[in-house]
């Protein structure tokens, strides 16, 4: 491209397209292989269907997520596809406010008093490791990590199972 083609684009915009344009081309993205993002970057499909496949999850990965207490989950908040079905790339900045105000995510830890209240859960548990769920919006402690959030919660803010993540119309 030549430098008349060009045009400026604020920065955090500027190193998404980079990284797109780089997976489009096939070219190695700069990322040390042990880190959260490229392990969690493993674990999503193709850029087209940038959705995650928990099969593809890393066990270091989930290994070197925090180890839920009590009656709590890990979960790894459902971030979508990073391009429209028309080609349009979202931005990594769309990405990331979609995956804060999702209520879809995937279980990958559950501590060791989860589902154990048989008062409280007399039919069993809701769900189990590597189940998609929906949760309430505001439900859990939020943290980040590099390449995406994770949020924990309570066994109880469970509110759904689902299979499959795309049949929710509003994350």
């Amino acid at each position: 491209m030549s430098n008349s083609q060009r045009i400026a684009v604020p920065g955090h915009l500027a190193a998404g397209l980079e990284r797109e344009q780089a997976k489009k081309q096939k070219t190695p993205v700069p990322a040390s292989p042990d880190s959260i993002e490229a392990k969690i970057g493993k674990a999503y499909q193709p850029p087209k269907e940038r959705i995650l496949d928990p099969e593809s999850i890393d066990k270091s990965l989930i290994e070197r997520m925090p180890d839920p207490t009590g009656w709590r989950m890990v979960i790894l908040p459902f971030r979508g596809r990073a391009t429209t079905d028309g080609g349009i790339v979202i931005p990594g900045k769309v990405l990331d406010d979609t995956q804060l105000q999702t209520v879809v995510g995937y279980v990958l830890k559950q501590g060791p008093l989860c589902y154990k209240d048989e008062k409280k859960f007399p039919a069993g548990p809701w769900c189990t490791e590597r189940q998609w769920i929906i949760f309430a919006r505001y439900a859990g402690s939020r943290f980040r990590i590099e390449g995406g959030e994770v949020r924990i919660i309570n066994d109880d803010e469970v509110l759904a199972t689902i299979g499959d993540p795309n049949d929710i119309l509003s994350h």
